[in-house]
């Protein structure tokens, strides 16, 4: 059986890092059969074009707690311009060695490669990915289970990740 996962890390006002997981047995997050929430009690400070910093430790703690998966879906980019500089989807595929999809909400003014998709309404994702074709990776976006702009999962993941356990 395959995984599909997909996570997201919030930074609560008191400190650290809290990263959630979802975990899918097909690639439209259609039914989600796995959820997970784990917390890092400290991060790195934000900064511009390093945001992978600050999200890697969040998100592997999460990733620790499940089964491995067989391509993960990110809040983010996996590379940040079209000659490869790394985003954090691409430190994500080297650490784990499976296809990564980057879906990030806002154009990074150097990542003009990043596919625009549009999903329930104007406004596209954009689209990034590593051990996948980029193409590949927007049509998975694309078909993803949800009728909003942002897919179901994403939108899981991220409450999950704000609200915690519970």
């Amino acid at each position: 059986m395959s995984r599909y996962a997909a996570v997201d890390a919030h930074y609560p006002a008191a400190g650290g890092a809290r990263a959630a997981l979802v975990v899918a047995a097909e690639p439209q997050f259609a039914t989600l059969v796995e959820e997970r929430v784990a917390t890092v009690d400290a991060v790195p400070a934000y900064r511009p074009g390093f945001f992978f910093e600050r999200e890697l430790p969040a998100l592997r703690a999460v990733l620790a707690t499940t089964a491995p998966v067989d391509l993960l879906v990110v809040d983010g980019y996996v590379d940040l311009d079209p000659a490869g500089r790394p985003g954090l989807g691409a430190h994500l595929h080297a650490a784990l060695g499976v296809p990564v999809v980057g879906v990030a909400k806002t154009a990074f003014r150097s990542a003009t490669h990043a596919i625009p998709v549009v999903r329930g309404g104007a406004r596209p994702l954009h689209v990034t990915a590593a051990g996948i074709p980029a193409q590949e990776g927007a049509a998975l976006i694309r078909a993803m289970a949800g009728p909003h702009r942002i897919p179901d999962a994403l939108r899981r993941v991220d409450r999950l990740a704000r609200a915690g356990p519970g």
